[in-house]
């Protein structure tokens, strides 16, 4: 639960959701991220770093650069959970439409 916690606060902030809406197309080095925002690039470390303490991103280094990704199964996850949580019923009942699509 303690991570779901991080993950409800990296996505409280609309910059940071914007950020992972724009990894959701593919990985992207830090200065291409910033590039998109009318923010400094030290404010877009710290919303990188955030994400990352969440573990709704992940960075790899190649050569110079650093590129950060999206990690979609982390969202997914704590957002499950929550649901699972708070509304149990409807989380079953998705799941029963579910399977019978299938």
């Amino acid at each position: 639960m303690r991570n779901a916690a991080r993950v409800f606060r990296a996505l409280a902030d609309p910059t940071r959701r914007q950020i992972l809406e724009e990894l959701k197309r593919k990985e992207l080095a830090a200065g291409e991220i910033g590039a998109r925002f009318a923010i400094s690039a030290p404010s877009i470390s710290r919303h990188l770093a955030i994400l990352k303490a969440a573990d709704l991103v992940s960075e790899r280094r190649a050569a110079n650069r650093i590129l950060y990704r999206l990690e979609p199964d982390t969202l997914i996850e704590s957002l499950n959970g929550y649901l699972s949580a708070v509304c149990p019923t409807q989380v079953r009942q998705r799941r029963a439409i579910t399977a019978r699509r299938v």
